[in-house]
């Protein structure tokens, strides 16, 4: 019986290369989050320095997620899931920790892009309207407090959007993605303004980029600041992961899956390196630094006629950003409830054929951060913990099914010297992790501190006791710490295997 429920509810293949890029264009979204900071800490040229090197990492990150992602063709979950498949053999405990961290690291992006777009909205049309923030803030005024948090218009707009991208999302991935074209389709103004236009017209001027990492912070000789934003950037950067996690999706899941992580990892590569360049070399470090990207891209245009609209395209590319995070991170659950890692609530599909269970915890827990957590942003860089910590235990984990299941078809077969590419990168995640998650609060003046390290730290614990939670009480089985790991797949998963070789 419960064979054929999971029959009758599966994710749908409905999705093609292009669709994955759409998806992924979120990331463009996900830098101009942070790039306002990084600016004030690192100059322009040294923000798109350390830009540029972590997109770089993520071309070769993605490009050996697909390798893994066509190992398992029928598996939701993108990387969390290959680091539980590589790992069990040893613990089942990075299962879960790498899903709740992997999630956490995309969920938040709801909470903090939907303030963020909420306050580019206020101030643009409804500067009289109240700005709210953390209670504990006197010079900040809302419509009512919850305590630790006072409510104004940025907070009611984020909490609309969160509500708005959760349904596009669970009545159905074509809804999702038919709206991540039109987003997308807007997101490209801003973009041209900002990486292009400043070389076209003359508004380009290198004066406006220096580099103020030494400047900022000159422990370990500006070493340390710059090893603190290559672990922030990761949860931007590397963000074309998400490619992996719709791999079931689609069509051909070989082919659709590698080309959509390619040609993602390439364009944001392209992106992250030259937008910083053109945008502080055409709208000045002063207005991007302090997030006045309408000024900016207006005083690149050389006109304020545009400013409305350019608000509206910035709104879009914020909400891509919500909508991806959205559709990732309730796909990640999903997968990992699936593999018998966390409860079995959140491995349901719902009617239209998606995680809409693990898409309204995805929802609740960010309106709930939006009325209750005062330094969002802080919550957002500890976060990152766990979503570095999942990058380094799939890295780590194709490393380990390199050696324990040398005979797995793969139909995609990456040369053996992705095997030490892969270990490099996932020592780099361990040293970045050690020193990001140590010191992050001398980045941005203080990006987080005590508190929001103490909240990194519960989410993976949470993960860990949804785990016991679902062995114990809803399989009632006592917990085993290791799993026995087939070393080639059933007839089911070859078959599939088989099918997807062909068409390679």
């Amino acid at each position: 019986m419960a064979t054929a429920v999971v029959e009758e509810r599966q994710l749908l293949k409905t999705l093609r290369w292009y669709d994955g890029f759409v998806i992924a264009l979120a990331n463009p979204g996900f830098l101009l989050g942070s790039l306002g900071y990084s600016v004030g800490d690192l100059g322009g040229w040294g923000a798109a320095l350390l830009w540029g090197i972590s997109a770089i990492c993520a071309v070769f990150i993605n490009t050996i997620y697909s390798e893994l992602a066509a190992m398992f063709p029928d598996k939701s979950g993108g990387l969390a899931l290959y680091a539980h498949e590589a790992w069990r053999k040893y613990t089942t405990l990075v299962g879960p920790v790498a899903t709740f961290g992997y999630w956490i690291g995309w969920s938040v992006v709801l909470s903090v892009n939907g303030l963020f777009t909420g306050q580019i909205i206020q101030s643009a049309w409804f500067s009289g309207e109240p700005y709210g923030g953390a209670s504990s803030n006197s010079d900040v005024t809302g419509y009512f407090s919850t305590g630790t948090v006072k409510v104004g218009l940025p907070q009611v707009i984020a909490i609309g959007l969160i509500l708005a991208v959760w349904v596009f999302n669970v009545r159905g991935v074509r809804v999702g993605v038919t709206f991540g074209y039109l987003a997308g389709i807007l997101l490209m103004v801003p973009l041209f303004v900002m990486m292009i236009l400043p070389f076209l017209n003359g508004s380009f001027d290198s004066a406006n980029l220096d580099n103020t990492i030494k400047a900022t912070d000159p422990a370990w000789g500006g070493l340390q600041l710059s090893l603190v934003w290559l672990w922030l950037m990761c949860w931007s950067a590397w963000g074309v992961d998400v490619c992996a996690t719709f791999a079931p999706e689609y069509r051909d899941t070989a082919r659709d899956t590698k080309l959509a992580l390619r040609s993602a990892a390439l364009f944001s590569l392209f992106v992250y390196i030259v937008l910083p360049i053109g945008f502080v070399g055409g709208g000045t470090a002063k207005l991007v630094s302090a997030y006045d990207y309408v000024g900016a891209m207006n005083l690149i245009v050389g006109s304020t006629t545009l400013t409305d609209f350019f608000v509206v395209c910035l709104v879009a590319a914020f909400i891509i950003t919500m909508n991806t995070a959205t559709a990732d991170g309730g796909r990640a659950l999903y997968g990992i409830s699936r593999a018998g890692m966390t409860v079995k609530q959140l491995g349901t599909l719902n009617r239209y054929h998606v995680p809409g269970n693990a898409m309204t915890l995805d929802m609740v827990v960010n309106i709930l951060f939006v009325l209750f957590i005062g330094n969002i942003f802080g919550v957002l860089a500890a976060s990152n913990l766990g979503y570095v910590l999942a990058h380094m235990f799939a890295l780590s984990g194709y490393v380990i099914l390199r050696r324990t299941r040398p005979d797995w078809p793969r139909p995609i077969r990456l040369g053996s010297y992705w095997t030490l590419i892969a270990g490099v990168l996932a020592v780099w995640c361990l040293v970045l992790t050690i020193v990001g998650f140590g010191w992050m609060q001398v980045a941005a003046g203080g990006y987080g501190d005590t508190k929001e390290k103490v909240i990194g730290v519960a989410v993976l614990v949470i993960g860990i006791l949804l785990f016991l939670f679902r062995r114990i009480v809803q399989d009632k089985e006592s917990p085993h710490w290791r799993e026995e790991t087939p070393t080639m797949p059933s007839a089911r998963e070859a078959a599939l295997l088989e099918q997807e070789m062909q068409t390679v």
